[in-house]
């Protein structure tokens, strides 16, 4: 049997999780958590997905990595950062520079053109944070990659059977977290082997809360 997981429960089980946290000095984020179940972790299961959500409270850090006219383009979109193909060779002299500028976005788009360089001087690191750049074509619109990523998630693991991410904060509506976490939920079933029928359990936590379950631990239908 299935039991449908609505927007409405979710939205139950955000406002459970918000009024059992303790107030803090920081506002804390709101992050869904996914177990999954009769998966072969020995045969390279992974998650790598970008997720875009439809509410958000606070845009994602994004670093556009371009030389010329789309460099140009995309301050006028106020990327948080743009660099070249100067500031590309000078990362590759300095790791712990490098990892410090990695660890400040949550995202990095990239012309073509410098695709390869990017690989040589920070794919490295890049590559097991799960930051490689999304390549942006020449003459592509930039500001619309921008968009899109500014309010986006990375819904990432490898070899495990759960999955956490944040899908807002403890700020915003409960319907809005909700609408977000079923979004996550509709991405995530998709790239998993059996559908749904691979998910064991869904949870909610705050930051510093303790998770809230669904109440039936039994097979979940979200579509």
């Amino acid at each position: 049997m299935f039991v449908m997981i609505t927007e409405v429960q979710l939205a139950e089980m955000i406002k459970e999780a918000k009024d059992a946290t303790k107030e803090r000095k920081f506002k804390q984020a709101v992050e869904l958590i996914v177990n999954f179940k009769d998966i072969d972790v020995k045969k390279g299961f992974a998650l790598n997905e970008v997720v875009q959500l439809p509410k958000t409270s606070s845009p994602a850090t994004v670093c556009v990595m371009a030389t010329g006219d789309m460099g140009q383009k995309a301050k006028q979109a106020s990327a948080d950062a743009v660099i070249g193909t100067e500031e590309l060779e000078r990362f590759s002299a300095n790791k712990r520079e490098s990892r410090k500028f990695i660890n400040r976005y949550d995202f990095f788009l990239a012309d073509t053109q410098v695709m390869p360089l990017v690989g040589k001087t920070l794919g490295q690191l890049l590559g097991p944070r799960g930051k490689m750049p999304t390549p942006v074509p020449f003459n592509a619109p930039i500001d619309s990659f921008l968009q899109r990523f500014r309010s986006s998630i990375k819904v990432r693991t490898r070899a495990s059977l759960s999955v956490s991410c944040k899908i807002g904060d403890q700020t915003m509506e409960d319907s809005d977290l909700a609408i977000n976490a079923h979004s996550v939920l509709s991405a995530v079933e998709k790239k998993l082997p059996n559908g749904e029928k691979n998910i064991k359990r869904i949870m909610i936590k705050t930051t510093m809360g303790k998770p809230v379950k669904q109440a039936q631990e039994v097979k979940k239908k979200f579509a």
